[in-house]
């Protein structure tokens, strides 16, 4: 048995094992004790490992609840910021109910889900679509964000562009200025220093938002009152249905 596992454990079983403390001067051999009974009924400490994990699931579990709890009462106030900050790029502007996607190009589950994403955009012209670009994974992440940034500043096809970051295996720095370049983006302007500055800028705030509504990794929807963590194309569409019935 690890030896730093035994040790951790004595203070996990200490309390179980004995009603009151030792004295200082028996420390030593309190521990020896409890590492020979640990040697002995390892199944002792498993049990103990496993009702702290119980616990701090639990706790997680709480914590998760309050902040999707925070969240919901936050969503009002937010839903200006959510859904019409002028910087977004927006499909089907017109579309009458707005579904909002916080993605990182880099993220396995975004990409999954990223031919969805367009196949509803173009076929469903209701629906009125804002991309929140939120790069979670490092710094070519934040280089894609920044390309698609450009192509909405810029004019471009930003769509296009979305859906070829987001086949690009593997998406490296050079193949985002590539790709850039290949949907009409001006790489050297998307580059300038004025034009990261407010890319850093529109990021920062994409990310406090995230925080507020508890998203906390990527993809994230909010549709409605509705916020939905992670790829469940499944609850997406049941999302849009009820606003759909709504409005």
């Amino acid at each position: 048995m690890n030896g730093r596992i035994v040790l951790a454990a004595v203070g996990v079983l200490s309390l179980g094992l004995a009603a009151c403390q030792p004295a200082k001067d028996d420390d030593a051999a309190f521990g020896a004790r409890v590492k020979a009974y640990l040697m002995a009924h390892p199944e002792a400490l498993h049990a103990a490992l496993d009702n702290m994990q119980t616990k701090d699931d639990a706790a997680q579990a709480k914590a998760d609840a309050e902040a999707d709890a925070k969240a919901q009462v936050l969503l009002p106030a937010l839903r200006s910021a959510l859904e019409r900050d002028p910087r977004d790029f927006v499909a089907n502007p017109g579309g009458r109910i707005t579904v909002t996607e916080f993605y990182d190009y880099r993220c396995p589950h975004c990409i999954d889900i990223a031919p969805k994403v367009v196949e509803l955009i173009q076929q469903h012209p209701e629906v009125r679509f804002v991309f929140k670009e939120m790069p979670i994974f490092g710094d070519t992440s934040e280089h894609a964000a920044d390309a698609a940034l450009a192509a909405k500043a810029q004019g471009k096809d930003y769509v296009g562009l979305y859906t070829a970051m987001m086949q690009a295996r593997p998406l490296t720095d050079d193949e985002i200025d590539r790709l850039a370049t290949a949907h009409g983006v001006s790489v050297a302007l998307m580059n300038a220093p004025q034009s990261l500055a407010k890319d850093t800028a529109q990021l920062a705030d994409v990310a406090a938002l995230a925080g507020k509504l508890h998203i906390v990794g990527t993809p994230g929807f909010v549709i409605g009152d509705t916020i939905i963590p992670g790829e469940d194309y499944d609850a997406l569409q049941a999302a849009i249905a009820k606003a759909e019935a709504k409005a």
